[in-house]
This record gives C-alpha cells, sequence and structure tokens, in this order.
C-alpha cells in the first residue's frame, strides 16, 4: 500500500516534465505550473516562455514571523555562485518566508535550490538546538 502512494506521488511531480524531468516541452499543456503542497510548505515550478526563462518559488512557515525574519537574515548573506545566471529573492510574509528563484538554466537553477535547502536545513535545526528566540 505504501509503495501505491510513493508511485503515485512520483506520478504527480513527472506530470508535465519532458524528458529527464525537463519542465520545457513544445507542448502546450506542458506550459502550466508544477505544484507541490504539504504540511512544511509549499513550492511551485514555473515555465515562463519568453527566453525559457525557469522560476521557482518556495513557501517555508516558522512558528513565528521573528523565526522567518531571523532565517531570511540568516541566509540572505550566501552570494549565488553564478550570480549573473541564477537570481534569488528571500521575502518573509508574516510567519512565511518565501523564496523566488529565476533562471535560464534548469541545471543552475537545481543547484541553487538544492543547496539552499541544505543552507535551510541547517539554519532550521540550529533554530531549533537553541530554542525560540526571546521576544525584542
Amino acid at each position: 500500500m505504501h509503495a501505491a502512494a510513493s508511485d503515485r506521488a512520483r506520478a504527480r511531480v513527472r506530470e508535465g516534465a519532458g524528458p529527464a524531468g525537463d519542465t520545457r516541452s513544445s507542448d502546450p499543456r506542458v506550459a502550466r505550473a508544477q505544484h507541490v503542497s504539504g504540511s512544511g510548505g509549499d513550492a511551485a515550478i514555473l515555465d515562463r516562455r519568453p527566453g525559457n526563462q525557469h522560476t521557482f518559488a518556495l513557501s517555508v512557515p516558522f512558528p513565528s514571523p521573528l523565526e522567518a525574519e531571523i532565517a531570511r537574515a540568516s541566509l540572505a548573506p550566501d552570494v549565488e555562485p553564478h550570480g549573473e545566471l541564477v537570481q534569488k529573492e528571500l521575502a518573509v510574509d508574516g510567519s512565511v518566508l518565501v523564496v523566488h528563484w529565476r533562471a535560464e538554466d534548469s541545471r543552475l537553477l537545481r543547484t541553487s535550490i538544492v543547496n539552499f535547502l541544505d543552507q535551510l536545513s541547517l539554519v532550521i535545526r540550529t533554530m531549533q538546538r537553541f530554542g525560540p528566540p526571546l521576544p525584542r
């Protein structure tokens, strides 16, 4: 039963993807966003046609606006290694950290997202280790 749920999840992720998971396709039905939502936040992959610009949005909920701002401030100094090719914007909306990426190269976009998720994981583990912040 668990395997069937896993197969359905993989099918949802592959929906709209071309060869090797590439979201670009000549099929106009594929241009729609892939959206994955879960208890940990939301993510959306969008494929914009002009210049094959790829975008990715990630929303990460935190227990409080202060913790979301601490996470943003901790992650903001990390400069993109391919800054001219990958743009990343971080913002806080209430208690949600919102991140948007834009890139023409899907591989660079994927690398940037994976690196960010590694850093985000470290920030969250550190915040959990030290406990909730004291009110200012």
